[in-house]
């Protein structure tokens, strides 16, 4: 990342994805959008036991939802179901344990979940990761791409037949203001040419799944697609991979029920639903979900008609 394009950045950052960005645009919430019940639906949502995921499960839960927590640590995602349950008072929260790094298990998973569950609502790509070194899986495969771009791409095409069967089915994917610094490149998708910069292999990630949320409401037009960065959220994942960053803005990042604020509404308004198929939003600009319609002028971030 160029120090221009580095600062650009930053700049945006402190002035549409902080706490205090959140908070000015509070006052313009729409909150009868969210003024709905879920009963009946199900919801399947990868990183359910913390952070933006947690908070998205627990909020969907209160509104009578079925969750499906999809979750790599089993006593971590036991813990967060039975905090869920207490406070939401809804028992209809399932635990599914999986790890998204290996792309042939994430595959297997899917397949067995359509094969036992008839419908399924909502699914929303939640879980991201961010290596401080280059590591691969049991595939051979670099793990940010295979959880963050592979996993993704399994899920949704695996589960594609039965979200077209279910009623009013969408897709919500948690990208990263991140993507903003990355024009999409296929030519080294394993991160294998050059140093291995995981800030910047996990923002190429993020521009992935963007790009292939376009293509994906393209080919499904009877599901609704949608793809979301939620501000600087003080999650596990940025107090880890990015420890200075987190230190130095702890009090400035949102909380995750912040950060997962246009996640749910995406997931459960009737407003939600009317939006154009495969946009990309930013979390709370304005408000509730609102449209990211404009990005910098530079020639890498393009955005004819909300294309990224």
């Amino acid at each position: 990342m160029s120090l221009y394009r580095n600062s650009a950045w930053f700049l945006k950052g402190l002035t549409e994805f902080t706490k205090g960005a959140f908070l000015s645009a509070s006052k313009n919430f729409v909150e009868k959008d969210l003024e709905t019940s879920v009963v009946g639906r199900s919801f399947l949502i990868t990183g359910a036991n913390s952070g933006i995921g947690k908070a998205t499960a627990m909020a969907i839960a209160k509104k009578g939802g079925t969750i499906h927590m999809v979750c790599r640590n089993k006593d971590k995602a036991e813990e967060a179901r039975a905090e869920i349950v207490k406070d939401s008072g809804n028992k209809e929260i399932f635990v599914h344990i999986l790890d998204l790094s290996e792309t042939k298990k994430v595959w297997e998973f899917a397949e067995s979940f359509k094969k036992k569950y008839k419908a399924l609502n909502v699914l929303i790509n939640n879980a991201g990761c961010m290596m401080t070194k280059r590591e691969v899986n049991g595939e051979g495969l670099e793990k940010s791409f295979a959880s963050n771009s592979l996993a993704m791409y399994i899920l949704i095409k695996s589960l594609i037949p039965l979200l077209e069967k279910s009623p009013d089915s969408r897709v919500i994917t948690v990208s990263s203001g991140g993507m903003l610094v990355q024009k999409l490149r296929t030519g080294n998708l394993q991160s294998q040419r050059g140093r291995y910069d995981g800030t910047m292999v996990y923002a190429q990630n993020k521009r992935q799944q963007v790009v292939m949320t376009e293509q994906f409401a393209k080919a499904h037009p009877n599901i609704h697609f949608s793809v979301m960065h939620p501000g600087w959220v003080d999650t596990p994942t940025i107090a880890n991979a990015m420890p200075d960053f987190h230190s130095s803005m702890k009090e400035r990042l949102r909380t995750p029920e912040q950060g997962a604020d246009t996640v749910v509404w995406l997931a459960v308004s009737e407003a939600a639903g009317k939006n154009p198929s495969g946009h990309f939003f930013q979390g709370d600009a304005l408000g509730f979900g609102t449209e990211l319609l404009s990005f910098s002028p530079s020639p890498p971030i393009r955005h004819p008609s909300v294309s990224i």
